[in-house]
């Protein structure tokens, strides 16, 4: 078994662990596993050992990981997600290559999504960022204008509304994580209770990393994104 099966593996354990401890079926939650600077080849290890939802932070990055793993596993039926800041010079990108996108936090970038989505692909899966405990340098929306901008997303051909995503600032007490994430829970629920037109297929909470991936799925989690724990640390390119 590879460093990468391996890793995936325990990743796994950690959820069912933790879906047990919160008393959730381990079928509520899903792992993406972020393979952002990695290459193609640790995305075809990781596909090998059963992971089909894969996400990447850097587009230009992720659009040519794209392509490479799917001349390197021809028929795959894997799952892209960009969960990275998106200017508007790349949105077309992210409108003809990914599956799903975390990151919408402007109505400006949700038109442009919408308007370059390709006819004959399916709609683009979309998650409202929401910057959930407020720091000052963060993307996302403010949690009280999060419900306008579904609503505004929601009304766009080729988008479907599905949910909610937050990065909150680390921090290593379970307690601490646990209050932003649960706070984050309250704000997807409120929305989700309506059942509004457009947003009846809204079901996804993108809350959770490596570190805090526990203290997530305790507050109400349903997909994790999972970097470091499968794939190692990383090294980034010197600026």
């Amino acid at each position: 078994m590879t460093t990468i099966a391996n890793n995936l593996q325990q990743v796994l354990g950690r959820i069912a662990q933790a879906c047990q401890a919160a008393g959730r079926s381990p079928g509520a939650v899903s792992l993406l596993a972020v393979s952002k600077t990695f290459g193609p080849d640790a995305v075809v290890q990781a596909a090998a050992a059963g992971q089909q939802a894969f996400g990447e932070n850097y587009i230009q990055e992720g659009v040519e990981k794209i392509a490479a793993v799917r001349e390197a596993l021809p028929g795959a039926s894997l799952q892209w997600h960009c969960i990275g800041p998106i200017q508007s010079n790349k949105t077309r990108l992210v409108a003809e290559h990914f599956d799903w996108v975390h990151t919408v936090d402007r109505l400006k970038i949700a038109e442009r999504l919408s308007a370059q989505r390709p006819a004959d692909l399916p709609p683009l899966q979309v998650c409202i960022q929401v910057n959930i405990d407020g720091g000052p340098t963060k993307s996302g929306v403010a949690p009280a204008e999060a419900l306008a901008l579904a609503r505004a997303v929601a009304k766009l051909p080729r988008l479907a509304v599905r949910g909610l995503m937050a990065i909150p600032d680390h921090t290593p007490e379970l307690e601490a994580q646990l209050a932003v994430h649960t706070s984050a829970r309250r704000l997807f629920d409120e929305i989700a209770a309506l059942r509004e037109p457009g947003l009846e297929s809204f079901d996804t909470l993108s809350l959770g990393m490596t570190a805090d991936l526990e203290a997530a799925i305790q507050a109400g989690s349903t997909m994790v994104r999972v970097g470091t724990g499968i794939f190692g640390g990383r090294s980034y390119p010197a600026a």
